[in-house]
């Protein structure tokens, strides 16, 4: 019997990268899966965020799995297309236990030189777009008077400073922030809030032009490449890796959406290798 087995639970960002695995990993411990992403671009965006087929993808490993999934095409920036999402996984799955407000954006600029639209997409997907996550998903967890875990994606930028993302670290600092206040008002009905602080992440996030140029912008662009970028990355962390993998995330996820962590709220759990510290 799986650890989430009987459970569901909603995961924005579904389509690829962190968040497909998170879906994959909970699926893997029995729960069926409300998924939601995009599935498109945003102008502010300097890589090619995701597609149709991605979350098709999603569907057929979860699928495989012979777990059930409810996939829409929802962009976290609009609360009414967030609700109608969860509304209807909820109607065909019949109930909500976890969230995992995973969706987010990546983009980078000096804090004075930002473009307002820059700073206004950062905050309004990885910031209220949380807020619209679980604005939407409360209420039936609530409904289902079991308890529920809601887990947000920060990040080490969650928790200290980085030179040429005043708006993305503003903006996982503020799911800090969120994470506290949903703790103390959602605790008396056992429902569990915490934050996930991953270090970088082996996905199309970073692996791209824009953070390959900020890293290593002495090389020329033919050769700034994963193998050669690897090492500058390493170099965030104490453990002597470059990036994660996602679903060294999702293992955090899985024990925080589980019976396991039930005890467990208003914590920012680090996935770092050791980045935090150095």
């Amino acid at each position: 019997m799986g650890r989430l087995e009987g459970k569901v639970a909603f995961v924005t960002g579904a389509a690829r990268g962190q968040g497909r695995s998170h879906a994959l990993r909970m699926a893997q411990e029995g729960a069926d899966i409300i998924a939601i992403d995009i599935e498109g671009q945003i102008d502010s965006v300097p890589y090619a965020m995701s597609r149709p087929d991605d979350m098709q993808e999603t569907v057929r490993q979860i699928e495989a799995l012979d777990r059930r999934i409810v996939a829409q095409q929802a962009d976290v920036r609009d609360f009414d297309a967030v609700k109608q999402a969860v509304d209807a996984g909820v109607a065909e799955l019949g109930r909500l236990d976890i969230v995992s407000a995973n969706a987010g954006i990546f983009t980078e600029g000096r804090a004075d030189e930002l473009p307002e639209q820059t700073w206004q997409d950062m905050i309004d997907v990885n910031l209220t777009g949380v807020w619209h996550t679980v604005k939407a998903a409360i209420p039936h967890i609530r409904a289902g008077g079991r308890g529920g875990s809601i887990i947000l994606t920060s990040s080490t930028a969650g928790l200290m400073g980085f030179e040429n993302f005043a708006h993305y670290v503003a903006a996982k600092h503020g799911v800090v922030g969120l994470m506290r206040t949903l703790a103390l008002e959602l605790g008396p009905e056992f429902i569990r809030v915490n934050t996930v602080h991953p270090t970088s992440v082996n996905t199309d996030m970073i692996q791209n032009d824009m953070t390959y140029g900020l890293f290593a912008p002495d090389l020329p662009k033919e050769e700034r490449t994963k193998d050669a970028l690897a090492p500058r990355f390493q170099g965030m962390n104490i453990l002597p890796i470059p990036w994660v993998e996602p679903v060294d995330i999702s293992n955090a996820v899985v024990f925080l959406a589980s019976d396991e962590a039930r005890y467990i709220t208003g914590i920012q759990l680090p996935v770092d290798a050791g980045a935090t510290t150095k």
